[in-house]
């Protein structure tokens, strides 16, 4: 019964330890998304090629949208997980359009929105599409 106990205390002890109790890093201030776009607009030429991009309000500090194909797109929040309310931190692609970077704190993501490089150990905040003909919705 003591060992349980004293095991018990210990996973107490680690749990709350941790700077954020969730586990999923720093934490970006929680805003309610409900975006709708047509891919086919010509506000969105990007969204017309595979790996191509667009970036749309909404979100916190925006939302970046990149085309995987023709039936899937990605949407991810633009504040960097590094530290999401800094004045500077917004996350763009790089003008090679290979990689998405956060010219603040120097993280890197590809363009699934995992991080690659820099400070950040976290990968870009995911948002919900579903496409609908040519709408994309978005959503958390």
């Amino acid at each position: 019964m003591c060992k349980l106990w004293a095991l018990c205390a210990l996973l107490l002890l680690f749990t709350t330890a941790c700077n954020n109790s969730n586990g999923i890093g720093p934490r970006i201030p929680e805003v309610f998304v409900d975006e709708q776009i047509s891919v086919n607009s010509q506000l969105y030429p990007g969204l017309r090629q595979d790996g191509g991009y667009a970036y749309i309000n909404g979100g916190y500090k925006g939302i970046l949208i990149v085309r995987q194909n023709a039936s899937q797109y990605l949407a991810f929040e633009r504040a960097c997980p590094y530290d999401p309310t800094a004045s500077c931190s917004q996350v763009e692609v790089d003008p090679s359009n290979l990689f998405i970077v956060d010219d603040c704190c120097g993280s890197q993501f590809n363009m699934q929105g995992n991080v690659t490089g820099g400070p950040s150990v976290y990968g870009l905040q995911q948002y919900r599409t579903a496409l609908s003909g040519s709408l994309l919705y978005i959503s958390n």
